[in-house]
């Protein structure tokens, strides 16, 4: 874990793309209309998405039996790669009944939309609460991933996919969006060799600011890479949270060492294995470096507040193929006059600002401004215009 990449390889050593050919693509939807079809919701959307353009790399399709169960135990996939949270379709009822291994089957919106076709290679039963357990840690309900594994079918299908359309899920904020691929080819543009990551669902505040800062002084060039996908419904819109981004970025940042770009994957609020799954993620597109702070994916008090670093002890730096930067918790000390962390502040926490993400979420709800040692106020003024907006209905 010691080793520093000069540049990365995919994850598995070259990025997945399973869409279909264009000039076949039409004939092939046609074709699917005549199969079984299997309703995808919010979160399997978002991974037949991220599977087909290779933000998933190595994975081809969703998890079959082998696959899932080395993921739930032991955080690698069976031929031993790293990856660490279930990739998985889940169906019930007459739609699990009505599909049986090795069939082809079409994958289609709530709408019956047929997006894409996946040969069933698996069909297989498991235990919500003990992957509940080894990948949340937790079997309480009250855990917004846990919930949502709970709400889940009995029964996973597993097996390749072949997406067959040009946006199986609606993109948004599309000027931001950007496949492996192409952040692959903006950063060999840029001349960046050197790259961090930062994964956000929640605004940048002061303490972000810092740790971004502070890896940017030992990389080329930073990618905030907020993720716009499925989140718990108190947590600040995609929305709201982009154009807070856009004015941070434009006021405080170097432009020409930052790139915004979106990650549309659902939530899992994972936590420590979260932590993994997203380091992946950002190595596959294109990430040497992956930013690690305080709390990484976590809700609640699920999780210890450095868990996720700790994690990445149990990995060799080899098996990752990128280095995680870890900071302790940032904070804005009266006394030293600037931002700083434990390693670097001697002064009592009296003397210490911060708040917590959910304490500046009421705050912003009730329109009160934290103070600007936390947030720059001109991040505020979007936050609370945004809420007001979203309240109003406009």
């Amino acid at each position: 874990m010691k080793a520093e990449y000069a540049t990365t390889v995919p994850h598995g050593g070259e990025l997945v793309d399973r869409r279909a050919p264009e000039g076949e693509r039409a004939e092939r939807l046609e074709a699917a209309q005549g199969l079984s079809k299997v309703a995808l919701g919010p979160r399997a959307l978002s991974d037949l998405e991220m599977i087909s353009t290779g933000v998933f790399s190595p994975l081809k399709g969703f998890m079959g039996r082998e696959d899932y169960n080395s993921v739930v135990e032991t955080m690698h996939l069976a031929n031993g790669l790293v990856w660490s949270m279930p990739t998985t379709l889940s169906t019930s009822g007459d739609e699990a009944n009505g599909v049986s291994e090795g069939e082809e089957v079409a994958l289609t919106d709530d709408a019956g939309n047929v997006l894409a076709t996946m040969t069933v290679t698996d069909r297989y039963g498991y235990d919500k609460v003990h992957e509940a357990k080894n990948v949340y840690r937790t079997a309480d309900e009250e855990h917004p991933g846990v919930a949502a594994l709970y709400r889940q079918g009995d029964t996973l299908l597993g097996g390749e996919i072949t997406l067959l359309v040009d946006e199986p899920n609606p993109r948004p904020f599309p000027g931001y969006y950007r496949e492996p691929a192409q952040l692959r080819a903006l950063f060999a543009e840029k001349g960046w060799k050197k790259v961090v990551g930062f994964q956000t669902r929640n605004p940048v505040h002061r303490a972000h600011e810092y740790i971004q800062k502070s890896a940017l002084e030992i990389v080329d060039g930073l990618l905030l890479n907020p993720l716009v996908g499925e989140t718990k419904s108190d947590d600040i819109s995609a929305a709201v949270r982009m154009q807070s981004y856009e004015t941070i970025l434009d006021r405080y940042y170097p432009k020409e060492r930052t790139v915004l770009s979106v990650f549309p994957a659902a939530m899992r609020y994972a936590g420590p294995r979260e932590a993994i799954f997203h380091a992946m993620c950002r190595k596959n597109y294109g990430c040497t470096h992956f930013i690690i702070g305080r709390d990484h994916a976590g809700v609640g008090s699920y999780y210890g507040t450095y868990d996720a670093q700790e994690i990445f002890n149990e990995f060799e730096g080899e098996d990752l193929g990128i280095t995680p930067l870890m900071f302790e918790h940032a904070f804005y000390c009266l006394n030293c006059g600037g931002m700083a962390t434990p390693k670097t502040c001697p002064h009592d926490k009296e003397n210490h600002v911060f708040f917590s993400g959910t304490r500046v979420r009421e705050m912003l709800q009730k329109g009160e401004y934290p103070p600007p040692e936390f947030s720059r106020p001109e991040v505020v003024e979007v936050l609370i215009e945004g809420l007001r907006a979203e309240k109003n209905g406009q």
